[in-house]
C-alpha cells in the first residue's frame, strides 16, 4: 500500500520544486506531518568530535536554510540536523527557476546561490531553541558580493558558536562564483587559520568548550586537491570534513534526461559513487582519527552503510527526502539495525573503513 507521501508526491511534483520545498517547511512548522515512530538502537549511537550522536544519520544543509524547523526535523528520526547555508547579509540568490527535479535519475539540479535571510534571523531562531535537546549544526557561507569572504566566515563562527552544536565552513557550493577557489592554496590556509582562531578565541573568552569546526568540500576534486586539503585540515586543527557538496559533473544521468544540462550542482543518486570515492580518498589521506561525514546520494540503508564502510563516521542526506518522503530517516535506521542483526555487528562503528580500499580501486565514475 502506498504511503501518504507516495499518494501526495504526484501533486507536489506538479508544483515548482522550490514552492514544494516551501510547503514542506510550512508543514513541519505546523506539525501536520504524520507521526513518526523513531527506532532506538544503541548500536547506532556514536561519539564524533566529542559530540554524542544518538544515531549517525543527519539532514544536510540546504533544506532548512534559515533555521526554521530544526526540532521538527529531528523528530523525523535524524540524529542531527544542519541548518544553513547562512551568510552575514540576507541575499536572494540566483534568479528563479533554480531548482530542477530529475525523477528518472533520483536527482536534483540546483543553482540557488546561498539564498537565505542572513545571520540575524537564523541566530534569533537558534537562540530561542538554545536550551532544547538535539544536535543542530550551523553551515556558514560568504555573501556573493563580499569584499572579504574570509571575514564573512569568521563573523559566522563568532556569531553562531554559542547556539550551534558544531559549525560547518562551506566553501564547496558551485553556485557562488569563485567560492571553490577557497579550497586550495594560500586562500585555504588563510581561511582555516582565521576560522580556527575565531573559534578558539571565543572559547577562551567565555571559558566554554570549543565547538567542532567542519569543512565542507566538493566532489569535483583532483587527487592533488585532496592531498592539499588534507594537509591544510591537519595543519590547522579542523575537526572534520563533510564530503561532499553537489557536483558539476553529470555522470550517471542519461543524455536525454530533462533538465540534465541546467546550470548548477547535481545532487542525489548519481552523485553517490563520485562522492563516496572522494570520501574514501580523504579517509586514506587523513588516516583513522579525523572524523568524516559522508553526503551525496544517500537514499537507503544500503547507501548509508556503504558510506560508513568507505570511511564515514556520520552520513547526511537531503535529496532522498524529495523522492522518498519524511519516513525515509526511520526506514534507513531500521534497515541499518536489520543489517547489523543479520551480520552479527556489535556497533555501527565496527564497519567503518572496511571498504575504503575497494571503493578507491573501483574509481569515481558513475555507471
Amino acid at each position: 500500500m502506498k504511503s501518504l507521501y507516495g499518494l501526495a508526491r504526484p501533486l507536489l511534483f506538479k508544483l515548482d520544486a522550490e514552492r514544494a520545498h516551501r510547503l514542506s517547511i510550512d508543514a513541519l512548522k505546523r506539525g501536520i506531518l504524520p507521526r513518526v515512530d523513531v527506532p532506538v538502537d544503541r548500536r547506532l549511537s556514536t561519539i564524533v568530535a566529542g559530540i554524542s550522536f544518538p544515531n549517525p544519520l543527519g539532514l544536510a544543509a540546504g533544506y532548512d536554510k534559515n533555521a526554521e524547523v530544526p526540532d521538527a526535523v529531528l523528530r523525523l528520526g535524524f540524529g542531527f540536523a544542519e541548518v544553513g547555508t547562512v551568510t552575514p547579509v540576507a541575499q536572494e540568490g540566483n534568479p528563479e527557476p533554480r531548482v530542477f527535479r530529475l525523477p528518472e535519475a533520483g536527482a536534483l539540479v540546483n543553482r540557488l546561490g546561498f539564498n537565505n535571510e542572513g545571520h540575524a534571523e537564523a541566530f534569533g531562531r537558534l537562540e530561542r531553541r538554545r536550551k532544547k535537546p538535539g544536535i543542530v549544526g550551523v553551515n556558514i557561507g560568504a555573501n556573493k558580493d563580499a569584499t572579504d569572504r574570509i571575514k564573512d566566515y569568521v563573523d559566522g563562527i563568532s556569531l553562531f558558536e554559542p547556539v550551534a552544536s558544531y559549525l560547518t565552513v562551506n566553501i564547496s557550493s558551485p553556485n557562488t562564483p569563485g567560492l571553490r577557489k577557497l579550497q586550495t592554496g594560500e586562500d585555504l590556509d588563510r581561511l582555516l587559520a582565521a576560522v580556527i582562531a575565531a573559534r578558539n578565541g571565543f572559547a577562551a573568552m567565555t571559558a566554554t568548550g570549543r565547538k567542532p569546526v567542519f569543512l565542507k568540500v566538493a566532489p569535483d576534486l583532483a587527487n592533488e586537491d585532496i592531498a592539499e586539503i588534507a594537509r591544510a585540515v591537519a595543519a590547522h586543527g579542523i575537526d572534520g570534513l563533510i564530503v561532499s557538496n553537489t557536483t558539476l559533473a553529470r555522470d550517471g544521468v542519461g543524455p536525454a534526461t530533462p533538465h540534465r544540462n541546467e546550470a548548477g550542482g547535481l545532487s542525489g543518486r548519481p552523485l553517490f559513487r563520485r562522492s563516496t570515492f572522494v570520501l574514501a580518498a580523504f579517509r586514506r589521506a587523513l588516516g583513522e582519527a579525523t572524523p568524516l561525514i559522508g553526503a551525496g546520494g544517500v537514499d537507503s540503508a544500503e547507501a548509508a552503510i556503504a558510506k560508513i564502510e568507505a570511511g564515514a563516521d556520520l552520513v547526511q542526506l537531503y535529496t532522498g527526502l524529495v523522492y522518498a518522503g519524511p519516513r525515509l530517516p526511520t526506514q534507513i535506521l531500521s534497515g541499518m539495525s536489520d543489517y547489523m542483526d543479520l551480520n552479527g555487528i556489535a556497533h555501527i562503528a565496527d564497519i567503518r573503513d572496511r571498504a575504503t580500499d575497494s571503493v578507491l580501486a573501483a574509481g569515481p565514475a558513475a555507471t
